[in-house]
């Protein structure tokens, strides 16, 4: 007998579950793919925002205004960039503050000598002993003119790593030397208190313009013939070398000012015809050094200006 056996597959519902799985693959993998294209979205956007505020920090700088900072997080390569952008604004604006004061102070004190010798020379007349005393005058005022711009620069390079240079010195040799250096400052007692046996490492250069320029400021302020001391002592690991006067000390109220540029004491400590700086000049070397100067006076016993300096051997 002969016969037909059909087998039949019906496949609709497999291909319809075929389909129901790739329709949620499509939708679970799209899903996946959008948000992980958000996620790269919002991380490079969190990665460059540190390189947008860097781009914008340095468009906004000017010569007027270098206080801008980049805010640094974390302690990725993009934090140190920021750190050492960072760094680099803190040296620039130092640097044209430093040219700014300069150029402020240099305009302010050379004024005054500049109208001086403009002005004389405009009356000088044709008589020759008006004419001599008009260029002793002239060459006076321009002598401290040098002053003034010598000294404004020893400040300008008080702010610059190689303002000092380093080496041993012996203070109690470098104490004598200061007392027989001040002989040829006035004619008057120059005793020396104490000296300490010590060596220490510093710019004999620069400790030696600190302390003339203490002495001159006592001469200047003391009376003709009034002895003014020196000495210096080791305490601890501090070298401490002062210059004592005996003249009528400081006011109260003008000792907090003192060691500011152009800052001059009253009247009551003499007529001094200095331009103000050699104060300013003295704490910028002792800080240079990392040390300090420390003032005691009394209008009894005068005053004592120490320059105080850490000793390194």
């Amino acid at each position: 007998t002969a016969g037909v056996f059909v087998a039949t597959i019906f496949m609709d519902e497999r291909l319809s579950a075929v389909g129901t799985v790739v329709r949620l693959g499509a939708l679970l993998f799209g899903s996946i793919f959008v948000l992980a294209s958000v996620l790269a979205w919002v991380a490079a956007g969190r990665v460059l925002q540190p390189l947008r505020t860097l781009t914008e920090t340095a468009e906004s700088i000017g010569e007027s205004d270098w206080s801008r900072r980049i805010p640094v997080q974390g302690d990725d390569e993009i934090a140190v960039l920021s750190r050492t952008f960072n760094s680099m604004l803190d040296r620039l604006e130092a640097t044209f503050a430093t040219q700014r004061r300069f150029l402020d102070d240099a305009g302010h004190e050379l004024r005054t000598p500049i109208t001086v010798i403009r002005g004389n020379l405009e009356v000088m007349g044709d008589d020759p002993a008006e004419r001599g005393q008009t260029i002793e005058l002239v060459t006076d005022e321009l002598d401290r003119m040098t002053r003034i711009v010598d000294d404004l620069l020893d400040l300008a390079k008080a702010e610059q790593a190689d303002f000092l240079h380093l080496e041993p010195v012996n203070l109690a040799e470098f104490t004598r030397e200061a007392a027989t250096k001040g002989e040829s400052l006035g004619n008057r007692p120059w005793p020396v208190d104490e000296v300490a046996e010590v060596g220490l490492l510093a710019d004999r250069h620069r400790l030696t313009q600190a302390i003339l320029n203490l002495m001159r400021n006592a001469l200047e302020h003391t009376p003709p013939g009034t002895p003014v001391s020196l000495g210096s002592r080791l305490t601890g690991d501090t070298a401490r070398i002062w210059v004592t006067d005996h003249g009528p000390g400081i006011p109260e109220k003008e000792r907090d000012r003192l060691f500011e540029r152009f800052a001059r004491a009253g009247t009551d400590r003499g007529s001094g015809g200095g331009a103000g700086l050699g104060l300013a000049i003295v704490k910028s070397i002792a800080e240079a050094h990392g040390g300090q100067v420390e003032l005691t006076t009394s209008a009894d016993t005068g005053s004592t200006f120490t320059l105080v300096i850490p000793v390194r051997r």
